[in-house]
């Protein structure tokens, strides 16, 4: 079947080329180097002008966050404005950033634009801040920076003639030759806004991506030039009710770009500083890895900016899926949320615990014809369950409104379902049928210890595992009979998320050949860093059509236009907090509403009960008031077999991760915000495992760093469910706030948050959008990248596709409809 050989495919490239890039790819970066005491305290706002055509003198932008950068989601408000006209016709905002070392601020050239779309309306395509200058405008407005474009006619745009274009010049490079040279961005990988609105007060507010070298290396961001990192400019242009040539808008709204001379002489820039991009610690430090869960990435990033400052060892996260982590504590330290089962002929195995996270629903979600987001978002369980089997018409590849097997009772989307309309009732009035239309929830490929945990929190709902199990919701909707066989409603060994349903389509007669599956309509994302990325983003990569004229031809899609954004991911609260996404609230197992955050991560710890090998067990069902059920504690298992130096160091980490590294804040060393502090209890016993795995073991003469097997893993490895990739910290910290709405407060029993810490019950004010520190590099591991390179490999060809292929094979054996078929198409 088409869809088997795909899976197999992705989780077998996805893998391989994870571990090859261990050892291939160019280091991550980071930065040693102090930090920005705080985010707010370097916000900077920055006037309008009175332009030739408009007057923006009253508007006032404040750029929450402007030292101390990486890639990272920054808030941005405003004040002052007018009125944003109908699908932003007129009165709204264009962010773009530039590089430029000018001190006045960067040139036109120098900006990245290119975020070409469809408008709300579904008619007109603009690229207001585009490359082409000069339609509707005078030749007053061109310079010497602009080349004279031809540009060609067609059915739906008349005009013709002799345009400006702007060219985009790199840091390093050859400018780009024409307003199709997509050399350097796309519009898929540009991080510009070209429409950002006001409201009826003359207010707004936003989040904005940026990025350093190492999402775009053309600006050049944070790269260390001359032993400094070089700064960059965040450009807001403000367009009123007047094209560049000073006539009104017509009924169509501004047509002329925002690179046009008379509209970018209204432009505020604004400078960004970015934390240095290159390693931060000396290379001759001995490495020492550590395995495991993704969920601490952003706290091993921030704790290795500070202990390489202070010990001689440089500590890497190896992201990949619990149980495979689970494997590897024979050989370093494992970061899992479920113990290591030891077996009587092993060594002991400590458990440590090291932070306490959560996994959330993020969302990016606007108002429909509006940049505005939505302040809360409510999904319960068995809402959650229909999106994870494909139960809505629209997260199937296809046409019309009913597509494959589903009952015509199936609601076509998220958003047109009653359950959610009930949760959500703001969602009833105002929202046109045809806007915001959800795509899916992104969930990464491979197995894990969180998505165990979150079948297992449907499992024990009770309408959740009903509808799991063919029951029909009091609406009439029914679960995709193509997850049936699976038996997700009592299968508690389910570690993945998989993708059942063989539905296919040609969306192009001329290359009929060319099909859309599940996968490439709703496709799995690289891990849970990757899910936030892309919702901030607006675009999950879903193929929808596909390109008869390309040389090979392709399948191909696009992003949600400005205001019709509705993406939901599977993400943990610290990349949630990083990118500013929304947060879903869910119902806990004591009836309650409850948000992610400190607070409710902290209340469902105090309720939970202890494994027999000390280990918390994470039940999602508990009821515990005020508690977030899908709360998670990370916990560093390593086994008393190790060599004497690696427990050593690895009982350093631990020390470190219990003591300083439980602070809350944003400086190198400190507690990412996304994460809650350990509870005094759990100190203590992270305490106790590092002296256990320190102390001299019986017959240990010498400081060996050589190790041998250790405890045993509680079942065979799985693919990877992170980056799969070598992460000294990379992509590491989180920001602070820019979640909206409000969250349980902090548990009495739980303790206190150390002297220091941001305020609030989730670190400080939500214009922190990104408060941790920066990426910390990769560190050149030598011969242990090889070593690591074949142990991944050697997992690689019985773990990547085994637990689709059992799914799959338990769906043929039940003779589940259309499983046998390859390409199965429906009828739209």
């Amino acid at each position: 079947m088409r869809t088997q050989r795909k899976v197999r495919l992705v989780s077998g490239l996805t893998a391989l080329l994870a571990a090859v890039g261990l050892v291939v790819l160019p280091q991550a970066g980071g930065a040693g180097e102090a930090r920005a005491a705080g985010t707010e305290d370097s916000a900077f706002t920055a006037p309008g002008r009175a332009g030739e055509y408009d007057d923006f003198s009253d508007l006032r932008v404040t750029v929450h966050q402007t030292k101390g950068l990486r890639g990272q989601g920054v808030n941005i408000s405003w004040t002052g404005g007018k009125q944003t006209k109908g699908a932003f016709e007129t009165n709204f905002l264009q962010v773009m950033q530039c590089w430029g070392d000018d001190p006045g601020g960067p040139r036109r050239e120098q900006c990245q634009f290119g975020k070409t779309q469809t408008l709300p309306d579904g008619v007109r395509n603009r690229s207001l801040a585009g490359s082409l200058v000069g339609y509707q405008s005078s030749e007053a407005q061109y310079d010497l920076n602009e080349i004279q474009y031809p540009f060609v006619p067609t059915p739906g745009n008349p005009q013709q003639g002799t345009f400006g274009f702007v060219p985009f010049q790199p840091v390093s490079g050859e400018p780009t030759t024409s307003p199709t040279d997509h050399t350097y961005f796309t519009q898929f990988t540009t991080n510009e806004q070209p429409f950002l609105s006001t409201g009826p007060d003359g207010t707004g507010e936003a989040i904005f991506e940026v990025q350093t070298a190492l999402e775009s290396d053309h600006l050049g961001c944070g790269a260390v030039e001359g032993g400094a990192a070089r700064t960059c400019w965040l450009v807001i242009i403000p367009r009123g009710e007047h094209d560049a040539n000073g006539q009104l808008a017509g009924n169509n709204g501004l047509a002329s770009s925002a690179l046009s001379a008379s509209n970018w002489a209204n432009r505020i820039a604004v400078k960004l500083e970015f934390e240095p991009i290159g390693a931060n610690c000396p290379l001759d430090l001995r490495a020492r890895s550590i395995y495991g869960s993704e969920i601490l990435t952003e706290a091993t990033g921030s704790w290795q900016a500070a202990l390489c400052d202070s010990k001689d060892v440089s500590f890497n996260h190896i992201r990949q899926g619990e149980e495979e982590a689970r494997g590897q504590v024979g050989t370093g330290l494992g970061l899992t949320i479920a113990p290591v089962g030891a077996s009587e002929d092993s060594d002991k195995v400590v458990h440590a615990p090291m932070a306490v996270s959560g996994l959330v629903i993020g969302y990016n979600v606007e108002f429909p014809r509006s940049s505005r987001q939505m302040p809360q978002l409510r999904l319960n369980a068995r809402l959650v369950a229909k999106l994870l089997t494909s139960s809505y018409h629209h997260d199937l590849p296809g046409q019309g409104a009913q597509r494959g097997d589903l009952p015509k009772e199936n609601p076509r989307t998220l958003r047109h379902d009653p359950e959610f309309l009930e949760l959500n009732p703001e969602f009833r009035e105002g929202w046109p049928p045809e806007l915001n239309m959800p795509a899916g929830i992104m969930v990464p490929q491979g197995n894990s210890d969180y998505a165990r945990m979150l079948w297992r929190w449907l499992q024990n709902d009770k309408h959740a595992r009903e509808f799991l199990a063919g029951k029909e919701d009091p609406w009439g909707a029914k679960v995709n009979s193509h997850y049936l066989a699976l038996h997700l409603d009592q299968d508690d060994a389910i570690s993945d998320f998989p993708k059942a349903d063989p539905i296919s389509y040609s969306p192009n007669v001329g290359c009929a050949e060319m099909k859309v599956d599940l996968i490439d309509y709703r496709p799995y994302t690289g891990s849970l860093h990757d899910s936030g990325l892309r919702a901030r983003k607006g675009y999950n990569g879903q193929k929808t059509g596909a390109d008869c004229t390309s040389d090979p031809r392709r399948l191909i899609g696009d992003a949600q236009p400005a205001g019709e954004r509705f993406q939901l991911a599977l993400v943990d609260a610290a990349t949630a907090a990083r990118y500013g996404l929304g947060t879903v609230e869910v119902r806990n197992a004591n009836g309650e509403w409850v948000k992610p955050g400190t607070g409710s991560f902290s209340k469902a710890v105090a309720g939970m009960m202890k494994t027999p090998e000390g280990v918390l067990d994470q039940d999602p069902t508990l009821k515990t008031e005020g508690a977030y059920p899908l709360t998670t504690v990370i916990y560093g298992a390593a086994s008393t077999g190790l060599g004497a130096e690696m427990r050593r160091d690895y009982a350093d980490l631990i020390r470190y991760a219990a003591g300083p590294g439980q602070e809350p804040g944003i400086e190198p060393g400190k507690l990412p915000p996304g994460y809650a502090p350990l509870s005094e209890e759990m100190r203590k016993q992270a305490l106790q495992a590092a002296d256990e795995l320190a102390k001299q073991q019986p017959g240990e003469t010498g400081g060996s760093s050589s190790g041998h097997s250790g405890g045993g893993s509680s079942g065979g490895g799985g693919a990877s469910g992170g980056d799969g990739g070598a992460s000294g910290g990379a992509d590491s910290g989180g920001p602070g706030g820019g979640s909206p709405g409000g969250e349980s407060a902090p548990d009495s029993s739980a303790s206190p948050a150390p002297a220091g810490a941001p305020d609030g019950p989730d670190g400080p004010d939500k214009g922190n959008i990104a408060q941790t520190g920066p990426l910390t590099p990769e560190k050149i591991l030598g011969f242990i990248r090889w070593v690591l390179l074949a142990t991944l490999i050697a997992g690689i060809v019985g773990a990547a596709a085994g637990p689709i292929l059992m799914r799959v094979g338990a769906m043929r054996a039940a003779g589940a409809p259309g499983s046998h078929l390859e390409g199965n198409s429906s009828t739209p």
